[in-house]
């Protein structure tokens, strides 16, 4: 093997230089996971006399958009040749690096592998591990790292306590702070900003549980209008009907559509009232364009999906009658779970007071929703529409300011 000068801090140096077969990092956002994950896998390959390396990553193409650049970058004296299309690197010593999705479990079957990096695992099936990529390491006692940021107590989480009693097992955890090269006031900011809960899970690597207690009551604040700021507006839709019919349910049990109406005055947010009911679909877009004409908002999100494409027409129908046209945002779960997207949308939010609500309206039904969130015996459509106005308020400025093809990147709200 070449002498090659491993580039890492202090933090980073200790899971390297771990002896242990097996090797769990809980390491906070920024910490230099994609670094530390490399620098592994290409010292790793150099090392192994017979078998190749797998890297890991939820999907193939976050694997390709996490390590490939990284990989030929560090790697670029120790990379005999490379193949982007199957994303494979061979080392100057023959040995393969692959990188992989655990979305293709196909791929990952039928070898044998000196190591394999799993990265950010608490997103993965843990069957990858457990049913595939274990029995692949068995025949020349090959090793595993798993490294990610916590998500909650799932079988990551497992994974990390378990590891603490196996003598084969070395369990790590390093806040984002620990690496030199981050900026401590960036870190000050996003604490700020976000909730106690995401702050540790985020930035401090703790593996937190969001089962319940999400929203405080005392976080619930009522105020005055602000005289500066500009409204959006976003709509979470309920098919009632249509469910309903589908379902074979009765009303009472099925959500309503909710039309949230919020005055975005720098990072803080007015929220002048959230309509609820189950109306049908002509009454919906009525009421959405009547919304906008009496705010004067601009910008519109109606979570994507069959019921904006049933209401559209009747949108575009009022607009024209009216003589009154708003920009339609089309919001989406962007692949979280609701319990998820609203937590991330609101909590840092509402604990940090960056939400007010309007002292002039009755609020009893929503704190109702709020104090219970989650719970299947509540309905949560209000939290569901309040929640999106955050993608509605970044495509409102994407509006604004008038850039043809514009697009935001994944937001995590709160930051």
């Amino acid at each position: 093997m070449p002498n090659v000068s491993v580039e890492l801090h202090p933090a980073q140096m200790q899971i390297f230089n771990s002896k242990a077969r097996f090797k769990i990092a809980a390491c906070g956002r920024r910490f230099g996971k994609s670094h530390l994950a490399a620098w592994t896998l290409l010292i790793k390959g150099l090392q192994s006399p017979d078998k190749d390396i797998f890297y890991i990553a939820p999907t193939f193409q976050q694997a390709k958009d996490i390590m490939w650049s990284v990989l030929k970058d560090i790697g670029k004296d120790l990379i005999k040749s490379t193949h982007e299309n199957t994303a494979t690197i061979t080392l100057i010593n023959d040995r393969k690096i692959y990188l992989k999705g655990s979305d293709r479990p196909d791929t990952l079957r039928g070898v044998g592998l000196r190591y394999v990096v799993l990265d950010e695992y608490a997103f993965m099936k843990p069957s990858v591990w457990e049913l595939i990529i274990r029995p692949t390491l068995a025949d020349v006692k090959g090793e595993a790292l798993f490294i990610g940021t916590p998500e909650g107590r799932n079988h990551f989480f497992d994974l990390y306590c378990e590891a603490k009693k196996d003598d084969e097992w070395e369990a790590f955890s390093f806040n984002s702070t620990d690496n030199p090269l981050i900026d401590p006031k960036e870190i000050e900011v996003a604490r700020r900003t976000m909730s106690t809960q995401a702050f540790r899970q985020e930035f401090e690597a703790s593996f937190e549980s969001f089962s319940g207690g999400i929203f405080q009551e005392d976080w619930f604040i009522e105020d005055e209008e602000p005289a500066d700021g500009h409204y959006v507006i976003a709509v979470d839709p309920a098919g009632f009907e249509q469910v309903a019919k589908e379902r074979g349910s009765r009303g009472s049990k099925l959500d309503e559509t909710a039309i949230a109406i919020v005055k975005i005055s720098g990072d803080s947010w007015w929220v002048k009232d959230i309509l609820h009911g189950r109306w049908n679909i002509k009454k919906t877009a009525e009421r959405i364009l009547n919304t906008a004409i009496a705010t004067q908002a601009n910008t519109v999100g109606i979570e994507a999906g069959a019921l904006k494409n049933a209401i559209m027409p009747y949108l575009e129908d009022q607009m024209r009658i009216n003589n009154r046209w708003v920009v339609i945002s089309e919001v989406t779960h962007g692949g979280k779970k609701k319990t998820d997207r609203i937590t991330w949308s609101l909590q840092g939010r509402m604990e940090h007071g960056k939400i007010s609500f309007n002292s002039k309206r009755d609020w009893k039904d929503f704190v109702d929703q709020m104090t219970a969130f989650p719970s299947p015996q509540v309905h949560d459509d209000q939290l569901d529409a309040l929640a999106y106005i955050d993608q509605v308020s970044v495509a409102d400025f994407a509006n604004s300011i008038d850039i043809d093809e514009w697009e935001p990147t994944d937001e995590h709200a709160g930051y």
